[in-house]
């Protein structure tokens, strides 16, 4: 365990420095305000009407709605006979366990990957994932929003009117951890995320980017079936 700690100071002037800090992340907080705003004044594009296999078989797009009207999906990368698939999207697509709360919202969370649903299904099983996986492969939907094989992970967002699909919202890289707890959590830690690459005090723990992520053979040992 690092022995850097922060400076100890009486109550009073640790109270004045929450107090700066607070003003900057309330701004920030009203700035994400704004954002969300823009975002929900974006127009939209029309979409093709795949055909993605589920578990059952065949599937629409617009069927993946489940006959809700807005659809987020998180397009996880795939390397086809991998007995082990990405380990951040792996990590990723973990924290999401109870997402029922959605339907409230006429709203749904998947999964699509351009894998093979066989394998889909036995990796989903694997790692103890909880989501609703779907397979693209066959189909351009994957590269279409900006997820094809081999150019990384992504989320979109859909919107249905009557049996169209509408792309509303694209984002990857760190746009995505707004979506996941994880950051958030480490982010409020004395000791923040620990890596590298964040402005931290001299002396503070700090570590390879990644090294602390949990690799997916470590997911599955602890949430799922890793001999399935």
């Amino acid at each position: 365990m690092s022995t850097a700690l922060p400076p100890v100071a009486d109550r009073d002037t640790w109270a004045a420095a929450l107090a700066d800090l607070r003003r900057r992340e309330k701004a920030a907080t009203r700035e994400l305000d704004a954002v969300a705003a823009q975002r929900r004044r974006l127009p939209m594009v029309e979409m093709d009407d795949y055909v993605l296999t589920g578990t059952d078989g065949p599937v629409r797009l617009v069927d993946v709605f489940d006959g809700r009207a807005q659809l987020i999906v998180y397009n996880h990368m795939w390397t086809d006979g991998a007995r082990f698939q990405c380990p951040g999207c792996t990590g990723f697509t973990t924290q999401f366990s109870r997402l029922d709360y959605l339907a409230d919202y006429d709203a749904r969370f998947v999964i699509i990957t351009h894998g093979p649903i066989e394998e889909i299904v036995a990796y989903k099983e694997r790692v103890g994932n909880r989501m609703d996986w779907y397979s693209s492969a066959g189909t351009t939907f994957s590269a279409d929003v900006d997820a094809a094989p081999g150019e990384g992970f992504a989320v979109n967002v859909f919107l249905r009117d009557g049996d169209t699909v509408y792309r509303t919202w694209h984002s990857t890289g760190r746009g995505t951890e707004q979506l996941g707890f994880t950051f958030g959590l480490l982010d409020v830690l004395p000791y923040g995320r620990q890596e590298e690459w964040q402005d931290s005090p001299d002396g503070w723990p700090q570590s390879p980017t990644y090294s602390r992520w949990r690799g997916s053979e470590e997911i599955a040992a602890a949430y799922g079936d890793p001999d399935a």
